[in-house]
């Protein structure tokens, strides 16, 4: 397995995380009750699960373009080191975006944001690299 796959892998499990974190602390913010009913009213959550919600949309806008500059990179055997480390980047600072951005201190979170976007930057970069020869994919003869 390549590394910006072993990386995808780590994606979902973070978005799985990510997705219960903030269902968790919205359904507390909002009461348990009335998380476990039928929602007919419209209930606002507190402004840490406000900003864990806000992160997770932020997350699920970045990660097609992760799974996809991943699976491309394996696919085209264009990937090295550089977008290896890049797909690391990406992930590590998406892991620190969560409680960054939900502890709302200013500034931090758009470090994080930012520091995934070079990670991201890397890996698309990667795509411009040299393919290889053609002939070395092909099956040996006999």
């Amino acid at each position: 397995m390549t590394p910006e796959l072993l990386y995808l892998t780590y994606a979902v499990i973070l978005l799985i995380a990510h997705v219960l974190i903030q269902a968790t602390l919205s359904d507390l913010s909002k009461g348990i009750g009335w998380a476990l009913g039928p929602q007919d009213e419209k209930r606002e959550p507190n402004v840490v699960a406000a900003r864990v919600e806000r992160a997770l949309w932020n997350y699920v806008t970045y990660f097609p373009a992760f799974a996809a500059m991943a699976l491309a990179l394996t696919i085209t055997n264009l990937n090295t080191e550089t977008t290896a480390l890049g797909a690391a980047i990406w992930f590590w600072a998406r892991v620190a975006y969560v409680p960054t951005y939900a502890s709302g201190i200013p500034l931090v979170r758009s470090v994080a944001w930012i520091v995934s976007m070079v990670g991201l930057v890397m890996m698309v970069l990667g795509m411009f690299g040299t393919p290889p020869d053609p002939i070395l994919l092909q099956p040996a003869d006999g």
